[in-house]
This record gives structure tokens, C-alpha cells and sequence, in this order.
């Protein structure tokens, strides 16, 4: 989904957890290129992205190469035109689509459906 930054001063950020929408943060609060980590209502976290394009994205936040709880810390980028986070610690870059470790065909992260309402 991507917003114009006019049409989003009161809009919230909302995760699809299986059946329901889970309210996240304020979409201001989202800076375009920066992440920020949301803790979920089963303990896990997600990542969450804006990129400069506006579009909203949302990954696993646990880096599976250290098991540490970073990627929303990690510079976004895209590679063939695909949005990417690189993990701050060891550098592995994961799709923000589909999740996929682009420099690992085995190793994957959970993504999840973002919108603004």
C-alpha cells in the first residue's frame, strides 16, 4: 500500500495476526527508509517499514542468523528493484515482500500484511 504523506495524519498502522488487524502505531510515527519494532499480543515482534515510496511493509524482527530481535534497526534498500532490510549485525538482507534471505535460499522470515486505516 502506498499513502501520499498528505492523507495520513490521523491514519493508523494495522498487522493482519491470522483473522483480525492488530493496531500497531500512528503512521507518522513510520519514517520512509527507517524501521521500527512492534511487540505482538503473543510476544513475538514485527518490523515494520515505509518505504521512500510510501509503501508499508512487515517482517519477522528476529534475525534467524543471531536469533537477536534487530531487523527493524537494519537499512532498508532494493535490489532489482524489490524492497530489502539488512540485519545490523551480520549484514543478510531480507525481501520485504516475500521474506526471503537474498543471500540465503534456505533461511526466510514471517511477513505480514500492513495497511493504513
Amino acid at each position: 500500500m502506498t499513502l501520499a504523506p498528505e492523507t495520513t495524519t490521523a491514519l493508523k498502522v494495522q498487522l493482519r495476526l491470522e483473522e483480525d488487524w492488530f493496531e500497531v502505531c500512528d503512521l507518522t510515527l513510520l519514517t520512509p527508509g527507517r524501521g521500527i519494532a512492534a511487540l505482538l499480543p503473543d510476544g513475538r515482534q514485527a518490523a515494520l517499514f515505509r518505504d521512500r515510496s510510501g509503501a508499508l511493509h512487515g517482517i519477522d524482527n528476529r534475525d534467524p542468523f543471531s536469533g537477536a530481535a534487530v531487523l527493524s534497526r537494519g537499512l532498508t534498500g532494493t535490489d532489482r528493484g524489490r524492497p530489502f532490510v539488512a540485519s545490523p549485525l551480520l549484514k543478510q538482507r531480507f525481501d520485504l515482500l516475500s521474506g526471503q534471505c537474498l543471500d540465503d535460499a534456505t533461511v526466510r522470515v514471517a511477513v505480514y500484511e500492513v495497511r493504513a486505516r
